[in-house]
């Protein structure tokens, strides 16, 4: 589970010059009321299919303040009640599709955590409960696919080949028809695995390292790389991941982008998990740590990549190549543009981008692609110009 024990020390990424960086707007209306007083706890997934359609995956993890309807006895007479865990949005924010939680032939998380929608239409998911050590595959409509690894094993193994220890997230690389597992609160590595089968096809940790579970010192910002620097060098800092490795994202130039989130930092790969470069992110931040996701502008060659910041509640928006920190947009709080636990963050075919927020924030929120334009450094809540 995520931790707060330490508040995040936030400080200025400086700004870089470029060509322009896209802008948005956050959409307050989007998405439109959920049905039968429906309720999101901590939303800590979110993918966008082919149809521009918006999924999520959520906990369900509502007080006895938020669902007083819901309790035995009903301590009012509507409202509220958890939502199911999976929903799908179609792209005007209108709640299309509902499903998920314990079924027949396969064990359902423990605390479902991240989703992706795969080029079929296959929905996954992980989970970071203390006995999730598997994936779920399931198809559009929520019917089981494959289990990947073996549920119910505590304790991290790395170096396993059949089972893996509270997946964060899985992403596809459908060229490949393989699944990237960031694996993840108890491990500590990128697998890859086949997509119809499961198997475990390789696995690795920081910088390409074989993965290693001794727990890394705790980390230092006095001696970290400083906001924004890039490094090409292998094993120039800590040599390997934090807990967690909170994503592992392909893309379609043949690379892998890794969330060492209590590292602060992002590492590049090849597929084969050779180690490219890092970049770093806010490196005064403790606890959490500042990098939870990535995504991917969806131009033909994905030239920006949106940070999830959870603990400084911000998006960081990058530069792949050269890799730079370009600028920060968001703040802390609870309205419309702001964040509380920023968790996850996907892209839509229109360059919109969507967040979830777990913890209490409990709420996925749009942001409209306005165009291109020139920011630098932080530019707060980015809210409708009229």
């Amino acid at each position: 589970m995520e931790s707060m024990d330490e508040a995040p020390m936030a400080e200025a990424l400086p700004p870089t010059t470029g060509d322009g960086a896209p802008m948005f707007e956050v959409d307050p209306f989007w998405p439109k009321p959920m049905p039968n007083n429906w309720l999101l706890g901590s939303t800590i997934g979110v993918a966008v299919d082919a149809d521009d359609h918006v999924w999520i995956v959520h906990r369900g993890n509502l007080g006895a303040n938020e669902q007083p309807a819901a309790l035995d006895p009903p301590l009012a007479a509507e409202c509220c009640f958890p939502a199911p865990p999976i929903l799908e949005f179609d792209s005007d924010g209108n709640l299309i599709q509902h499903w998920g939680g314990p079924g027949d032939g396969y064990d359902w998380p423990a605390s479902n955590h991240g989703i992706a929608v795969d080029h079929m239409n296959n929905v996954w998911i992980g989970g970071n409960g203390g006995d999730d050590s598997h994936a779920l595959k399931f198809t559009h409509a929520g019917d089981f696919l494959l289990q990947i690894g073996e549920h119910d094993h505590e304790g991290p193994d790395s170096m396993s080949t059949t089972r893996y220890s509270q997946v964060a997230k899985v992403s596809i690389d459908a060229a490949n028809n393989e699944a990237y597992l960031a694996d993840g609160y108890g491990n500590k590595r990128v697998a890859v695995v086949d997509m119809d089968t499961g198997e475990l096809k390789r696995f690795w940790g920081a910088y390409g390292n074989e993965p290693d579970d001794a727990e890394p010192p705790r980390f230092d910002p006095d001696t970290a790389p400083a906001n924004g620097d890039v490094n090409t060098e292998a094993n120039a800092h800590d040599p390997q991941f934090r807990n967690p490795v909170h994503c592992a994202d392909p893309t379609r130039d043949g690379l892998v982008y890794a969330c060492d989130r209590p590292g602060n930092r992002v590492q590049v790969f090849t597929t084969e998990g050779e180690f490219v470069e890092e970049i770093y992110l806010q490196t005064k931040t403790l606890g959490a740590g500042a990098v939870w996701d990535i995504a991917f502008s969806t131009d033909p060659d994905q030239t920006f990549a949106y940070v999830a910041d959870g603990m400084n509640e911000k998006v960081h928006v990058l530069r792949r190549q050269p890799l730079e920190y370009i600028y920060s947009f968001g703040s802390g709080g609870r309205m419309a543009g702001q964040f509380y636990g920023t968790h996850s963050i996907a892209v839509d075919s229109q360059g919109n981008v969507y967040t979830t927020e777990t913890y209490e924030g409990k709420r996925v929120q749009k942001f409209r692609y306005t165009g291109m334009g020139n920011p630098m450094g932080d530019v707060g809540v980015p809210h409708p110009t009229n």
